[in-house]
């Protein structure tokens, strides 16, 4: 059988490249010369499969695309409070190359535009490191995050340098706060190197599933960034990273995302895929004319708007039943699915018409793929509960989907591989005995 996914997206790469309006980026030469028939989809999947259609092995400059990833590493590097000191995070409402900067404090709206960008750059690696040991702690992380070793493209980042006079004034206007504490042509000339990386549309796509994945690599599995830098960077990208089309975009289409003035375009949807697209014809905002096509057709085909209301989370309770009768009756509580704090929540529901006469209570996770950790304490609280009422607990639960399920604290849950096993009791079923947390409350217990 043929795949299906290159099949689609050669389809709709058929659909637009008739489109032939914008015009690649003229004020960097470089650029203005770029093929403009270029045209190239992938999908990035978090488990490392790879579908692309057209131009996506063809190498261009990452440009303004860098920007979230270069963010990701300051905030790995320096943390949140030293980053957010220098950085805000509210959309400007601007074009990329605009002075939006704080009137009282002249700290930048936010990481996407330039001002905030050539801040976060001076903000990567450790504030000790000279500029060439930064722009190398910088291509470090951006091929980490590509799963190969970048290089920069020299002729490009020295067209660039020669027109850098509206960054360079920015640069200094930072100074001029103290935003910028080092020379502002040096960190504008590391700035200019980091967008000069060379990167194909392959490449983009599995750093955007980098970041769906929570910051973990699908093909190497290294941990390129924590989990809460993924979150900080993903809220941003959707309200910040279309710049003064981002009000449109995050309603349109609903997918965080980043644009490039090469022609590259990324989404990063959470859990789910990492998207890129190479058309080099800009529009009025500097995003690629095709490209936006392309993610709107993404975005509508295939359901991958953010916003997308998921199933009710009452569909988590599959089946409340009671199996066998006399003292070895269970009832059991079926769950199903993906399970979250509103699916955990409707369990709670169950759990409270559980009678002091239903001695045997089983949770069965046989259906469900998955539980998020809010859910996984709230599920143990109600197991910890039940038992101090007199129940004996079980957890069916043969693929492991629930880790350390120790409900604590005088609580106690008996892991099993399916229902039987708990009607009809069998020596090899594991007891997880209570460890103690010292709070009842599964809530408070955060990461």
């Amino acid at each position: 059988m043929r795949p299906i996914i290159p099949d689609y997206l050669a389809e709709v790469l058929r659909d637009v490249e008739s489109d032939t309006s914008g015009e690649p980026a003229g004020y960097i030469p470089e650029l203005a010369a770029a093929d403009p028939e270029r045209l190239g989809a992938a999908f990035a999947m978090i488990d490392g499969e790879v579908y692309g259609a057209g131009d996506i092995d063809i190498e261009f400059t990452i440009q303004s695309i860098s920007k979230p990833f270069v963010y990701a590493l300051a905030l790995s590097d320096r943390g949140f409070d030293p980053v957010l000191a220098k950085v805000g995070v509210e959309p400007s409402g601007e074009a990329f190359n605009e002075i939006s900067l704080e009137s009282d404090t002249g700290r930048p709206l936010n990481p996407m535009i330039n001002a905030g960008a050539i801040t976060v750059h001076s903000l990567a690696g450790a504030e000790d490191l000279n500029p060439t040991e930064r722009v190398e702690r910088v291509l470090h992380g951006l091929s980490a995050f590509a799963g190969r070793r970048l290089k920069m493209d020299e002729a490009v980042c020295a067209s660039e340098m020669e027109h850098a006079h509206r960054n360079l004034a920015i640069a200094h206007m930072l100074r001029s706060h103290d935003v910028l504490t080092k020379d502002p042509r040096t960190i504008v000339d590391g700035y200019t190197r980091q967008c000069s990386v060379l990167v194909t549309t392959r490449d983009l796509a599995m750093m955007a599933a980098t970041l769906a994945n929570r910051g973990i690599n699908p093909l190497s599995g290294e941990q390129v960034v924590p989990e809460p830098v993924v979150r900080q960077v993903l809220s941003v990208m959707f309200s910040c990273g279309m710049y003064d089309a981002a009000g449109d975009w995050a309603t349109q289409v609903g997918i965080p995302a980043k644009s490039g003035v090469a022609g590259g375009l990324i989404g990063a949807l959470p859990g789910q895929i990492g998207i890129a697209t190479f058309s080099p014809r800009l529009d009025g905002h500097g995003n690629s004319v095709r490209g936006v096509s392309l993610f709107e057709r993404f975005s509508s085909d295939m359901g991958l708007h953010v916003m997308e209301v998921p199933a009710a989370a009452r569909a988590v309770v599959r089946s409340h039943h009671v199996v066998g009768s006399g003292p070895n009756a269970l009832r059991v509580l079926q769950l199903q699915g993906g399970v979250g704090f509103a699916g955990a929540e409707r369990v709670v529901q169950e759990a409270m018409d559980i009678l002091p006469s239903d001695v045997r209570v089983a949770f069965d996770l046989t259906r469900v793929y998955s539980i998020d950790d809010v859910a996984r304490r709230v599920l143990l609280e109600v197991a910890r509960r039940l038992t101090l009422t007199g129940h004996e607990v079980y957890l069916v639960d043969p693929e492991s989907t629930m880790p350390d399920p120790d409900p604590g604290d005088g609580g106690r849950v008996t892991v099993v591989d399916n229902v039987d096993q708990a009607v009809i009791p069998t020596q090899g079923s594991s007891a997880q005995e209570p460890a103690g947390y010292g709070s009842a409350n599964p809530l408070t217990r955060l990461r």
